[in-house]
């Protein structure tokens, strides 16, 4: 049975929870590092991308994230996992985990009241899918090997890069479960590649 871990140090870890749970897979809310070698897939939460960082530095997380992308294991960043992935940030020198080849400005659509849904095209994806954005960072530079899976107002704000998964906005604060289950179908891939070689 594949496990999928929601790091669980501050954000919307529950409802991710209940997504995986509810497409019949284990889900682990990771609060220790030594957590992330038992799993098949990690889920980075939306939340408050300053403050999961200093909580990923504080219970010495970053190294293992990366050691676990390294593996090619999946990897999915939702609104401040977006954030925490991305090689560079554009209003901040420091980006941090750098496992994904995207700038991205974090806020870009503005405060906690700018916040709204819609419905996004996305590429792979037959009918429109519903997206929340609170207080939504933007991909504002893609470099190789990235994919650019939906965009709003000519803005990136979904993207995939081999193992890694990216949206700007929350798709657990919808009822559509298209993003998990993609993500799921990622983690089942590695996996297989895993267990052949």
């Amino acid at each position: 049975m594949l496990k999928i871990g929601v790091l669980a140090l501050q954000g919307a870890v529950s409802e991710h929870i209940k997504q995986i749970e509810s497409a019949g897979l284990v889900a682990v809310a990771v609060k220790k590092a030594s957590e992330l070698h038992t799993l098949d897939g990690l889920i980075i939460p939306g939340g408050e991308s300053t403050a999961i960082r200093k909580l990923i530095d504080y219970y010495e997380f970053k190294s293992p994230i990366q050691q676990f992308s390294a593996e090619k294991k999946p990897i999915f960043g939702t609104c401040a996992g977006l954030v925490l992935l991305a090689n560079e940030l554009s209003d901040d020198s420091e980006a941090h985990l750098r496992l994904m080849n995207i700038t991205v400005k974090r806020n870009a659509f503005g405060r906690q009241k700018d916040s709204f849904e819609t419905k996004l095209k996305v590429k792979g994806f037959t009918d429109n899918v519903p997206a929340v954005f609170i207080r939504a960072p933007i991909i504002t530079e893609v470099q190789e090997n990235v994919e650019v899976l939906a965009t709003h107002d000519n803005q990136i704000v979904a993207a995939k890069q081999g193992h890694l998964l990216v949206t700007s906005f929350h798709p657990e604060l919808t009822e559509d479960n298209r993003w998990m289950n993609l993500f799921i179908e990622m983690v089942k891939q590695a996996h297989q590649k895993t267990t052949i070689h």
